[in-house]
């Protein structure tokens, strides 16, 4: 199946790390002491950001030697050669998609040297976050190098983030962003600015081009959590637009980085104000925009939906029961809005002391979020005194700690979030196409082999969007 592509994207260099098997995606990073100070930890942690995952599955390399042509090396013909070439690269399947890597579209530039035995080709992934690139690349080595007329192969790795679906009709400043993932509890106090910067600062950990908007005007939280050396936006007097802050390589927008401090205005004026800081910011180029929402489902949080194209959302909630009722709030927003829920996390749910496990605010909340709704993925983050200091002294928890365990969570849920970006939009980009032959919209039903024909007719005649019918009399805007 293929993968949509986008105009050409800079290469990633990427070094090969060693197969440890049957051992989880874990964030190679140097230990730090509680000693070393600020400024060395961001250029350790700049540096040193290198992940290491599970093997895709592969087949026996003995297998892909005895499907090789058994001539000589000078005898290999050009057709042979790349007809080898690509069926022992179609053996190595990407677990995201289920397709192997040659139908999903990721193998480019293939050139062929018959005579010396030479291969060379770039693996060209969806995000370059890909917590499975560097196995990709160690994979697609062996497979090759096991040709036997094969006496060298060089592989390079880069990647190509699709564009956004709608693309012409966002506003100018997010069409260069791949995913939005909007971060959200729907309640005050749990913690989700918390996981919001941490998981942005996860994912630029991973290599990808990060950015986060703190949508909350009445109490931002991004001034505080991170340390900018440029505290204020500044304006582009040209194009009228806003110019983000930068801190360890993510850019950030915020209402406390204007100068203003906290808001005190009405609803309307607080929308108007979100639209303007998102929409006519310079983000540049983003793999992922982290939107850090506002508690309650009101004005605000319906206009980010309805402006924004959010790939997904991260629930953020407690133990108590009492989280649970406003954060199923939240969920139901979504669902209506159409934006898929891909993980919970549940804050605050234990500590260990004297060698046993206390749960002070109870347990189930994050379970019953995953129960009631569906959402596949619950991750625990554990009370630790570290992750509150953190925040308040401006760097990042997975950044000052690295291999910690709030750190590791951290890193799993940033995995679970690329993975399922990526299968959302791969759903998407497959899910509805025009035949032109028989002049109708096919659908193919997600997770099936299902699929069903639409006349246009029918379509435009259903549609409810508020560009058919207007919102406030119900009329027909659309013919």
């Amino acid at each position: 199946m293929q993968l949509l592509q986008c105009p050409s994207s800079p290469s990633l260099s990427l070094c090969c790390s060693k197969v440890q098997p049957n051992r989880g995606l874990c964030f190679a990073a140097n230990s730090l002491t509680a000693s070393t100070t600020s400024s060395y930890i961001q250029q350790q942690w700049l540096r040193s950001s290198r992940w290491v995952s599970r093997n895709p599955p592969v087949a026996n390399s003995s297998a892909a030697k005895a499907a090789s042509v058994e001539e000589s090396p000078s005898a290999v013909s050009a057709q042979t050669a790349e007809s080898d070439v690509l069926k022992a690269l179609s053996q190595i399947i990407d677990p995201d998609f289920g397709t192997d890597i040659v139908a999903c579209g990721f193998v480019k530039d293939l050139l062929i040297d018959e005579a010396l035995g030479e291969v060379s080709f770039r693996l060209e992934l969806t995000t370059p976050a890909c917590p499975i690139k560097d196995m990709f690349e160690q994979q697609a080595n062996e497979v090759v190098a096991n040709l036997h007329w094969v006496k060298n192969v060089k592989v390079t790795m880069s990647a190509q983030p699709a564009k956004p679906v709608f693309t012409g009709q966002l506003p100018l400043g997010l069409q260069t962003i791949s995913n939005i993932i909007a971060v959200s509890s729907c309640k005050g106090g749990v913690g989700k600015s918390t996981v919001a910067v941490n998981l942005a600062y996860t994912l630029a950990g991973m290599g990808a081009r990060v950015g986060i908007f703190d949508a909350d005007v009445y109490g931002p939280s991004l001034p505080t959590m991170v340390s900018p050396e440029n505290r204020l936006l500044e304006m582009n007097p040209e194009k009228r637009s806003i110019i983000p802050t930068d801190y360890l390589g993510v850019k950030l927008v915020s209402f406390g980085f204007t100068g203003q401090g906290r808001a005190i205005m009405r609803g309307p004026m607080v929308s108007g104000v979100i639209n303007q800081l998102l929409t006519t910011t310079e983000w540049g180029e983003l793999d992922y925009l982290v939107i850090d929402m506002p508690p309650g489902t009101g004005d605000i949080q319906l206009t980010l939906c309805q402006v924004v194209p959010l790939t997904a959302a991260v629930i953020v909630t407690t133990p108590q029961k009492l989280a649970f009722i406003d954060v199923a709030k939240g969920v139901r927003m979504f669902s209506k809005l159409k934006v898929p829920c891909v993980a919970v996390v549940e804050n605050m749910c234990h500590f260990d002391a004297d060698g046993k496990r206390y749960y002070p605010f109870g347990r189930g909340s994050g379970s019953q979020v995953v129960q009631q709704f569906g959402i596949p993925h619950l991750f625990d983050l554990p009370i630790r005194p570290t992750l509150s200091a953190s925040g308040d002294s401006g760097m990042p928890e997975v950044v000052a700690d690295p291999q910690g365990e709030v750190a590791r969570t951290f890193q799993d849920l940033g995995v679970c979030v690329v993975q399922q970006c990526a299968k959302i939009r791969q759903q998407v980009s497959t899910a509805v196409t025009y035949d032109k032959v028989i002049k109708a919209i096919k659908v193919k039903v997600p997770v099936s082999d299902e699929e069903f024909f639409l006349h246009p007719a029918t379509v435009r005649r259903n549609d409810r969007s508020a560009q058919s019918v207007d919102e406030w009399t119900g009329e027909q805007n659309m013919q």
